[in-house]
């Protein structure tokens, strides 16, 4: 049996700057952190002769080829495998659709189960590069890189997106007495409203393929702010990084229409009443996560509590995605 566990994350500034569609034109850049919520794959043999996978449906079929679920077919065509004697699961920590990276969480950790499983070394980069592949190039899935790579690396690591398809990635420069206080006043809550990234996203996508001056305004800016970001994490300057989430949620508005919607302006503002300096929602928006930078957490946990939000409390992964258990 073979078990990888593979983390989500959670981007700390200039998001939206991996999607192809801008930075092959213009360049990006980013910062993610992985968290210590997983997605896990379990992969083992069986003694009858089809492929059975369990999600959160159940599919039994003679071969690969014939699965409806897109990613694990495609990742086993990649991977040089039909399927055969073979059963897969996976499970997560956090529900799918939350803007915490779950799919690229899950391709990434599909592929080493299925590296693993035919002892094929990988690489935390090539492991990225595979799982870009399959969800960018074969699914032609209006995303972004970022999920990938974070999970794959974990960490705190800047990403800088080239126009040519190559990503360099590096450690955030952060001290550790800044990367503790960081973990302690970052505040995470569940909204409850969960979506597909990429109906949000493909608004993006057309728009910035189009060279709409507005979204690529956005995104110029949002990308600044990712690098003023870094600036202030490198400077243990935290409280300037909460007010730039401020600035980053504002604009960030402003992509979609459904980037937002009033209960959680509602949140929103509740929380910048209750000590909160700074937040966002993570991920393409329209649900899923609220994070906010927050030095006086005690009224913000009970304001937002009250109000019906439930808080995860999390720490950084810095080990990516790996294998937990073979044998």
């Amino acid at each position: 049996m073979i078990i990888t566990r593979s983390p989500l994350r959670v981007s700390l500034g200039g998001g939206g700057t991996d999607l192809p569609s801008y930075y092959r034109k213009h360049g990006g850049f980013l910062i993610a952190a992985a968290i210590d919520k997983y997605v896990y794959t379990t992969l083992h043999q069986t003694f009858v002769p089809e492929l059975i996978v369990k999600y959160s449906r159940l599919e039994r079929v003679p071969r690969a080829a014939e699965l409806k679920h897109p990613i694990i077919r495609e990742a086993l065509e990649l991977a040089g495998m039909d399927g055969s004697f073979l059963e897969l699961t996976s499970m997560a920590d956090i529900p799918a659709g939350t803007g915490l990276g779950s799919s690229g969480s899950f391709t990434t950790g599909l592929l080493k189960a299925l590296y693993t499983f035919r002892k094929r070394p990988v690489t935390p980069e090539r492991l990225a590069e595979d799982a870009c592949h399959i969800e960018l190039d074969r699914l032609k899935e209006p995303i972004g890189k970022q999920d990938q790579y974070i999970a794959a690396m974990g960490g705190l690591t800047c990403f800088e997106f080239h126009p040519d398809d190559r990503v360099t990635a590096s450690p955030l420069a952060i001290s550790t007495q800044s990367r503790h206080s960081l973990e302690e006043n970052l505040c995470l809550f569940f909204t409850g409203y969960s979506r597909a990234a990429s109906e949000i996203l493909k608004e993006q996508d057309d728009r910035s393929r189009e060279d709409d001056r507005e979204m690529l305004a956005n995104l110029h800016f949002v990308k600044e702010l990712g690098y003023r970001s870094r600036e202030a994490f490198e400077s243990g300057e935290l409280r300037e990084f909460g007010r730039i989430m401020d600035e980053h949620w504002q604009f960030k508005k402003r992509r979609s229409s459904r980037m937002s919607n009033p209960r959680i302006d509602e949140w929103y503002a509740l929380a910048m009443q209750n000590g909160a300096v700074g937040g966002k929602l993570i991920g393409a928006g329209g649900g899923g996560f609220l994070m906010f930078y927050a030095e006086e957490k005690m009224a913000l946990r009970r304001a937002l509590t009250e109000a019906g939000m439930q808080e995860v409390y999390f720490r950084f992964d810095f080990e990516g995605t790996r294998v937990v258990v073979n044998g």
